[in-house]
């Protein structure tokens, strides 16, 4: 069955036909580095992740494209509240959402480009589509796309152009030949550092959002690619000025467009702006990894995920159930990381990733073959159990949650050696408590330095006894 996927440009189902035969290139917006991720922004990563994983599971070489936008107006502002260059604020929060990625098991991006990097791609474009008569400057420093030398502009999100809002510019717009044109190039504000600038035959300044873009897409994916995707915010004005400079500069572009949709609380999107966005660094205190990326990988992607209190309850105990499976079948029968490699994905599991990726009828899949193999398990059955057990991992890896994979098997064992850490400390402080107020000191001494022995430190502090291990920080008991 051929893969077909929603294309948000034509508003239906398409067959996707790479444009060079076994070959996908995918350009996926990532973050702007203003501050800490949340869980809003993880949606796109994993959807996008989950596709890739199912094209190289169907035999596909994929080129990911995720790029980071580490100039911004919000960055300048928020790094200036901050009191830190606006350069290193960018690169703590680039930091931030690596590590956000990794925890979630977000597989590394073929490559990940930083806006900074390509000013000489983005002058270039910006001078073809001068020369094109698609863009012009006002004051030094200060280029605009003319949207109305461009027919096609809102196509991408079917908009006449008379029922569009004015674009929202911080530039100088002196001289803006209408209100909807976009900056290309914006010429630094009064008070702004002026290494957040950049020469160019148009005047110093600073790239606009949407050049960034489509000259990074170009350099990594050439003229025409495949698939564009981000989340469903980012169709207007950004994908739709992408578009419209790209093609203007006569550049095939993307050939497919897609979007997932937004994570949601009390049906509000969730975003920096309106402050309801729920940090990843807070979740992950609160839930695994693995629950947290269950949560979010098991929504079709276009469907709105609500986050409430219950979700990751219920990705828990979900992930819980699964990973008891593959470690109770694990200890029976052999299935190893090659095989999972190997193995195709069960026909049904493929019809539906192949519609649309279209997670909740493959999940019915795993499901059957959990079922199976819990069956295979009570009976003895080891060439069932075997078989189920490699279904369930190689479905799930599509997933990026095989829990014996190396992501999540070794966090398991390292949070249950933690957990019972942390068991076994307790008692043994609570014992030494007790002999302290029993004026037996002689009993606590030996407790602590039983405690000692093994490399835990205890520090007394009026609040009640704190440990720690050798050079880490010391745990509140």
């Amino acid at each position: 069955m051929t893969l077909r996927l929603f294309d948000t440009a034509a508003r239906e189902l398409r067959d996707l036909t790479p444009l060079e035969p076994g070959r996908v290139g995918i350009y996926l917006c990532g973050a702007t580095v203003q501050s800490a991720p949340h869980v809003g922004h993880m949606r796109a990563a994993v959807a996008f992740d989950v596709l890739v994983r199912w094209l190289r599971r169907s035999g596909l070489d994929v080129t990911l494209v995720r790029n980071v936008t580490d100039i911004d107006d919000k960055i300048l502002a928020k790094a200036e509240a901050a009191g830190r260059p606006w350069w290193a604020h960018a690169a703590l929060f680039e930091r931030a959402f690596t590590e956000a990625y990794d925890a979630l098991g977000v597989d590394r991006p073929t490559y990940e480009p930083r806006a900074t990097g390509h000013v000489t791609d983005m002058v270039d474009l910006m001078e073809r589509l001068v020369e094109r008569g698609h863009a012009y400057t006002t004051t030094p420093g200060n280029v605009f796309f003319d949207v109305g030398s461009y027919p096609e502009y809102g196509s991408l999100t079917r908009q006449r152009r008379e029922d569009l809002q004015p674009a929202e510019e911080t530039a100088d717009a002196h001289g803006k030949r209408h209100p909807h044109d976009f900056a290309l190039w914006k010429a630094n504000r009064p008070g702004e550092p002026a290494s957040a600038s950049w020469p160019t035959p148009f005047g110093p300044g600073r790239p606009g959002w949407h050049l960034e873009c489509s000259a990074m897409a170009r350099r990594y994916l050439g003229d025409a690619f495949d698939i564009h995707g981000g989340g469903l915010d980012l169709r207007f004005p950004h994908h739709e000025n992408e578009q419209a400079q790209s093609r203007a500069a006569g550049l095939g572009f993307a050939q497919h467009w897609m979007h997932s949709a937004w994570v949601t609380q009390g049906g509000t999107k969730m975003s920096k702006s309106l402050g309801n966005g729920l940090g990843v660094a807070e979740l992950l205190e609160r839930a695994r990894p693995a629950a947290v990326r269950w949560a979010l990988a098991t929504v079709h992607y276009r469907s709105m995920l609500e986050w409430t209190d219950e979700t990751l309850v219920d990705a828990e105990a979900m992930w819980s159930r699964l990973e008891g499976f593959v470690e109770r079948a694990s200890e029976r029968v052999t299935v190893t990381s090659d095989d999972v490699a190997a193995a195709p994905v069960p026909q049904a599991f493929a019809d539906a990733m192949n519609d649309d990726l279209n997670v909740s009828v493959a999940l019915a899949v795993v499901h059957e073959a959990l079922r199976a193999g819990n069956s295979a398990l009570a009976a003895g059955d080891d060439a069932a159990l075997r078989a189920a057990l490699l279904d369930v991992r190689v479905m799930l890896d599509v997933l990026g949650l095989d829990p014996a994979s190396p992501t999540w098997a070794g966090a398991a064992s390292d949070d249950r050696a933690q957990r019972a850490l942390d068991v076994l400390v307790e008692a043994e402080l609570a014992r030494r408590a007790q002999a302290r107020a029993d004026r037996d000191f002689a009993t606590a001494d030996a407790v602590r330095d039983r405690l000692a022995a093994a490399g835990v430190v205890v520090e007394d502090s009026p609040t009640g006894a704190r440990w720690s291990l050798a050079s880490d920080s010391p745990k509140d008991l």
